[in-house]
């Protein structure tokens, strides 16, 4: 142990972290001290990533459109570390279209992982840490996306609109039970997501595979894309005790790309 860990002894569920954002999340973590469920609905992506991280992670499954998943994958973080002190909402679901083609289908997948899964996620480890009486650290994934609507993506951006409101009530309403409740507004961050993002808008908008990749990068005040670990410093004094007096806030971490 080294005196720069500043999440010792700590315990953390982070929800979708088998891989990119979420896991860099978790290798963070591990690194400061904490022990860390890496849970995903891709069970087996969960553990090669928990086997690569070492004995401070474990790998639990979680599908957070369905409530039992989520409760039982919170009774198995509670059952291996005695308590959870930390939850990352990270899972997420991304899709684009013009208003005329939105389908039913996407809006309720899409609100069902990214509000419903954050909202019911937030609320199985809140019961849990109220009951435990030790208060805790809730970070709620939101995005750039959450700050403004975009013409092809208004149904991920108004999610994401959505995840700040329920962390601004849900900061307000669990305060007193000393649970911090705060959230993190990436910009465009590079990994698989934006392979897929890429595809999407290479035919929404007849461009080159790599182009809409190409211009927004290039739209980004600092110069690029951010990687997993741009977020991490973020995530790690939200979770710690430096952010005790921070209530109900969504930090922008984008390069600059908004203001507020």
């Amino acid at each position: 142990m080294t005196n720069t860990q500043r999440l010792e002894g700590k315990t953390a569920l982070i929800a979708g972290s088998a891989r990119g954002i979420g896991r860099g999340f978790a290798e963070r973590f591990v690194r400061e001290g904490a022990r860390v469920a890496i849970t995903d609905i891709d069970l087996d992506a969960a553990q090669k990533t928990a086997s690569k991280i070492g004995d401070a992670a474990i790998a639990l499954h979680i599908d957070v459109t369905d409530q039992s998943s989520i409760d039982t994958c919170v009774a198995g973080a509670v059952g291996a570390f005695g308590g959870i002190d930390i939850l990352i909402n990270n899972a997420a679901l991304f899709d684009a279209a013009p208003i005329a083609d939105i389908t039913r289908v996407s809006f309720d997948r899409l609100y069902a992982v990214n509000v419903a899964g954050t909202m019911f996620t937030m609320q199985a480890v809140a019961r849990h840490m109220i009951a435990r009486g030790k208060g805790g650290k809730i970070i709620n994934m939101a995005s750039q996306a959450g700050r403004r609507g975009e013409s092809l993506v208004a149904v991920y951006c108004s999610t994401k609109a959505a995840v700040i409101s329920l962390t601004q009530s849900a900061g307000l309403n669990l305060i007193g039970h000393g649970i911090n409740v705060n959230a993190i507004a990436p910009g465009v961050v590079d990994g698989e997501h934006w392979t897929h993002v890429d595809a999407m808008f290479a035919k929404l908008e007849n461009k080159k595979p790599g182009q809409k990749k190409a211009e927004v990068a290039a739209s980004v005040p600092y110069g690029r894309f951010a990687t997993p670990d741009d977020l991490t410093g973020m995530a790690v004094f939200l979770a710690s005790d430096d952010a005790n007096y921070i209530v109900s806030q969504c930090y922008n971490v984008d390069g600059g790309q908004w203001m507020s």
